[in-house]
């Protein structure tokens, strides 16, 4: 497999001032996983090559058919370019990294497949690439271009198809389109081609397997998620058998870890008995779960529990519709363990009314998604008050996880509409999930969804209100525009309700975008810390320190720093003068240091 980037091994990108190895550091860091590069020969062979009068693999070379035209035609001088000079202000594209997952060998009996480094791959991809970008937003039209190019009994059509396919799906750091388009192309290209397209998907999908250990940790999730959802379309047929090998695995490793995650996601377009059922009965450990709500007072042993009373009367209060005013009372007759007298109002944080008040809520709201989000929105005033402080709404996290443990995508669901309603914020949100309630689920691809989602609502927060200000800011000019007198009186109040407007979004962009840079802080803070524990309890055994959870621990800070580049770019300076100094440890700043390089 080999991994390029604009096929002669360099970032495709002007780097005037970037020395080598930052170069390097950059490519690394876009690669799906580690392999070789072409060299600047053999490409310029292959175009000495192009020039000569032939045709191969069905390619049209217009300027060698129409030579005799273009030497009679009007000859154009071009005056000379120079690139523009770097400045501070200089914005460079990302870099690229040339995707390949097949060669001749893989497909002995058809056409050869062009080399993976000859310049007729680069065409046939180029076209393919085009012919999804223009028809991407119609999956048949476009599925039935790409089984229509030309030349298509010169070469393996269907392996350029997947592969190019999936170097969109994995390119880094997001894909041209939305993830799900991809998933439902193949889809339609296995009905247009069911005799040999689902061979080579299947082909394709074993290659990938076998390369999870070196493949990035970003460009995994993808591939879970479009598995899981592809085979929810083919009746989750699949040879497991074949992938046996990952039951004799560590765990954590990551080709049990991708079976159990995509079992995991296929279970949400299922049901739980149903992925029981596909999979050999060798494969159990690997399959989720049952999803249903751990109760802790539901059985006679938790008559002995703290709390265990007053769940028994919400669960009355609750089924008989009780109204905020009424919970409030029930609960104030709940000790406090973190102190001996509670406050006269009864509502500081108290971990034991939170407790008992989630888990009975839940445990009753536990029949759908519908029914757990109204219960939020009719009881949200005793959720706000519960969760006043910091420790309340990570407290509040807490109590939901114990509940939904076994059911990842209610957390996921719950965790959003509590976000969205505010009885949590973001920074309490990734507190919680690096906290220690989450050690042994912290490699879990649902954490991480949840982690994602969090900071996308963040950003997307803080851009709404600085579309406000601007929006009332263009509106004030143009009424300055407009006015013709100047003791026009009407215009002036006007002016002034619009300027009290604009102070009062100003404010409340500089305290967004705060609450932004300090989520940021939060989730660097507890990489840091984490993967300093690590490192310092690896050397003080003297074991190594590259064990599967750091491998996936140092890429999920690396997928951070690509997947919000742009918003973490305006904190660089924040962040390398609290977090990321010269005394942290190497393993981890030299993160920081790629992610700097890559957007010199």
């Amino acid at each position: 497999m080999y991994l390029r980037c604009d096929g002669i091994g360099t970032c495709t990108r002007f780097c005037h001032l970037c020395p080598g190895s930052e170069r390097s550091c950059m490519r690394r860091r876009m690669q799906r996983w580690t392999a070789s590069l072409p060299t600047r020969k053999a490409i310029l062979r292959d175009v000495k090559r192009l020039m000569c009068p032939c045709y191969k693999y069905g390619l049209l070379r217009n300027h060698i058919h129409r030579r005799s035209i273009l030497c009679e035609a009007l000859q154009h001088n071009l005056p000379p370019f120079t690139p523009p000079p770097h400045t501070e202000d200089s914005v460079y594209p990302m870099p690229r990294v040339i995707f390949r997952m097949f060669d001749y060998t893989d497909d002995p009996e058809g056409p050869v497949m062009p080399g993976s480094h000859s310049v007729e791959r680069f065409v046939i991809e180029e076209n393919l690439h085009c012919i999804i970008k223009s028809h991407w937003k119609e999956r048949k039209t476009c599925a039935a271009q790409l089984v229509s190019y030309p030349g298509k009994n010169k070469i393996p059509l269907n392996y350029h198809i997947v592969e190019v396919i999936f170097a969109e799906l994995f390119q880094l750091p997001a894909p041209p389109h939305i993830e799900v388009m991809y998933t439902t192309l193949l889809i339609e290209l296995c009905k247009l081609q069911p005799g040999s397209l689902p061979q080579v998907l299947a082909q394709a999908t074993e290659m990938l397997y076998m390369r999870l250990d070196t493949m990035s940790t970003t460009c995994v999730d993808r591939f879970i998620n479009w598995f899981s959802h592809h085979l929810s379309n083919f009746q989750f047929r699949w040879s497991w058998e074949d992938w046996s090998d990952c039951l004799t695995q560590d765990p954590e490793s990551p080709k049990p870890k991708f079976v159990r995650e995509v079992l995991e996601k296929c279970m949400r377009l299922s049901y739980h008995q149903r992925i029981l059922d596909i999979v050999p009965p060798t494969f159990s450990a690997l399959c989720p779960a049952n999803p249903t709500c751990i109760y802790k007072y539901g059985d006679e042993s938790s008559n002995s529990l703290p709390g265990h009373s007053v769940a028994l009367c919400l669960a009355v209060a609750f089924k008989s519709k009780a109204t905020n005013d009424e919970i409030f009372s029930i609960l104030k007759d709940v000790p406090n363990p973190n102190q001996d007298d509670d406050d006269d109002e009864g509502f500081s944080f108290n971990p034991l009314k939170i407790e008992v008040f989630v888990q009975t809520l839940l445990h009753l709201a536990a029949k759908s998604f519908s029914h757990s989000f109204s219960a939020l929105a009719k009881f949200h005033e005793v959720f706000k008050t519960l969760a006043e402080s910091d420790e309340g709404k990570l407290h509040v996290l807490r109590v939901m996880f114990e509940v939904w443990r076994n059911h990842p995508q209610m957390i996921a669901v719950l965790v959003d509409k509590m976000i969205r309603t505010q009885i949590v914020d973001c920074a309490a949100v990734a507190n919680w999930i690096f906290s220690s309630e989450l050690s042994r689920d912290f490699t879990r691809l649902f954490v991480w969804e949840i982690l994602h989602s969090t900071i996308r609502k963040m950003n997307k927060h803080v851009l709404k209100i600085q579309k406000e200000l601007e929006e009332a800011k263009e509106k004030l000019a143009r009424q300055h525009k407009r006015r013709s007198d100047d003791d026009d009186r009407s215009s002036d109040r006007k002016d002034g309700a619009l300027e009290e407007q604009i102070e009062r979004l100003q404010e409340k962009v500089e305290s967004a975008q705060s609450e932004q840079k300090n989520l940021f802080l939060v989730i660097f803070q507890r990489f840091i810390m984490i993967l300093t524990e690590h490192l310092v309890r690896c050397e003080t055994d003297g074991t190594s320190v590259l064990t599967p959870w750091y491998k996936n621990c140092i890429e999920r800070l690396q997928q951070i720093f690509l997947q919000h580049h742009q918003i973490i770019q305006q904190y660089m300076v924040t962040l390398e003068n609290l977090l990321f100094t010269a005394e942290l440890d190497p393993h981890i700043l030299a993160v920081f240091q790629q992610f700097c390089a890559l957007q010199a």
